[in-house]
């Protein structure tokens, strides 16, 4: 993916890593659309960071994914970049299915139906594309599971090989696929998230992402230092270390 020139939709872009990328790649040359279900929250970024479109979606809605895609595709023809950036993250106990069973299908229904709903709507458009770019995002928790998070881990895992697998299908294609791997970052992702002194902080997050955009523009993982613990545990043979160490540290764990 090239740092700028590109025109970028990222729905689920109203707060956190979505919007400050947001921010960044419209600050390096790009036309950038946001997404989201808020109206309110969109004006708001209209406002406030001119040069950014909007556009409602509600990414557990198929109705609404079909909407979007056909405006941000009427508006801006030359759309070349999706980034599927909605997620949410809910702590479950697993020990009473009443406590667990709504929040796992919220979860799989947000993480992993959306981001494949919204590469089904956008597909056809970006092959169109001569260089066009599907970013998927992940999670360092898609390789070292956190105790209290299962659905989230699993829905992350599920991204990580649907981001492989077709990457492997449009190898003939225009499109590349590139999978963001966070690592915990302080956004409003959990309650406790955003103020976790061990958390990265956002703005040096992005900063990093838009430097390893740009210095290795053909990469298929996008991985800032930080994830590279749980990232590579298992094939540096520390997997049960890095496993204990995670959880060692989780504010919920029981």
């Amino acid at each position: 993916m090239k740092i700028s020139g590109n025109t970028v939709f990222i729905p689920g872009a109203t707060s956190g890593i979505g919007l400050a990328l947001a921010v960044a790649l419209r600050d390096r040359g790009n036309t950038v659309i946001v997404g989201g279900r808020r109206a309110d929250l969109l004006e708001r970024i209209a406002a406030e960071h001119p040069g950014i479109g909007t556009v409602r979606i509600d990414t557990t809605d198929p109705a609404s994914i079909g909407v979007a895609a056909k405006a941000v595709t009427a508006d801006h023809p030359d759309l070349n970049v999706l980034v599927t950036m909605a997620g949410i993250m809910r702590v479950e106990d697993w020990h009473r299915p009443e406590s667990f069973l709504a929040s796992a299908e919220s979860v799989i229904t947000t993480n992993v139906l959306g981001p494949i709903r919204l590469i089904a709507a956008f597909i056809e458009h970006l092959r169109a594309q001569p260089d066009a770019t599907v970013v998927t995002v992940s999670s360092g928790l898609a390789f070292a599971p956190l105790k209290s998070t299962p659905s989230y881990n699993a829905s992350k895992a599920a991204i990580h090989m649907l981001s492989e697998s077709i990457r492997l299908q449009l190898a003939d294609t225009s499109v590349k696929v590139v999978e963001l791997e966070p690592p915990s970052v302080r956004t409003s992702l959990l309650p406790t998230q955003e103020n976790n002194a061990s958390a990265m902080p956002l703005d040096e997050f992005v900063a990093e992402v838009l430097t390893l955009i740009e210095t290795r523009p053909d990469a298929k993982e996008i991985q800032v230092e930080r994830v590279k613990f749980l990232r590579h545990g298992e094939a540096r043979g520390d997997y049960d270390q890095v496993v204990e160490t995670l959880n060692a540290m989780d504010p919920h764990g029981r």
